[in-house]
């Protein structure tokens, strides 16, 4: 792969990697409840579901998926109604959760999470099956571009949650009072609703 296709590639690709969204709102909180290493570790879950994607895209699996309206409706209903469900938890909780979390078990559940909430967004595989291709040379291995790509992507992906943990860091400080922590988790909880209502009415393309 050319150095210049990465040049092009890396800016834009951070640019997605760092889009608000759900993931990067749950690692911005995950910080904010349980320190910056479990948000991390958290995030891990991401880097699992975003590489399964790439696999995909990379095979050619994910035309199965836009193929198939049944498929793509169930995974998109799912997806939906667990971040619904994340959403009216977050809204209900009454705790100013600034405590640190030591157990694997409990930091394996953060990166359940956060597996869930990616892989239940099937519009996600969008970005490896119609940005990648972009940068990808035809007449040479598409294979091998697709994954040094990925990896690029992962990278800038471990990135992007590193820094929204360091903002969840921030605002463990601001969010201290458990007024303040409340209100802030009603905001993250309308967030995520919206994001789980935007997912449930978009429409296969």
């Amino acid at each position: 792969m050319e150095i210049w296709t990465l040049l092009f590639f890396i800016p834009a690709c951070f640019a997605l990697n760092m889009a608000p969204g759900p993931n990067n709102l749950l690692s911005m909180n995950n910080a904010r409840c349980y320190g910056f290493k479990s948000a991390l570790i958290a995030g891990l879950g991401r880097i699992t579901a975003f590489s399964a994607m790439i696999a995909l895209a990379a095979s050619g699996l994910a035309v199965v998926l836009y193929a198939s309206e049944t498929l793509f409706f169930t995974i998109k209903l799912l997806g939906a109604a667990y971040l619904l469900w994340i959403a009216f938890n977050l809204w209900r909780s009454t705790a100013s959760p600034v405590t640190d979390i030591d157990t694997t078990q409990n930091r394996f559940g953060l990166a359940k999470q956060e597996l869930m909430l990616a892989i239940g967004n099937p519009k996600a595989i969008l970005i490896f099956t119609a940005f990648f291709p972009q940068f990808v040379d035809v007449s040479a291995s598409v294979n091998e571009q697709f994954f040094v790509l990925g990896c690029a992507f992962l990278l800038l992906e471990l990135a992007a949650i590193s820094i929204y943990a360091v903002f969840g860091l921030y605002l463990r400080h601001w969010f201290a009072n458990p007024k303040m922590a409340k209100r802030f988790n009603k905001a993250c909880a309308i967030f995520l609703a919206m994001s789980g209502a935007n997912l449930l009415f978009s429409r296969q393309q």
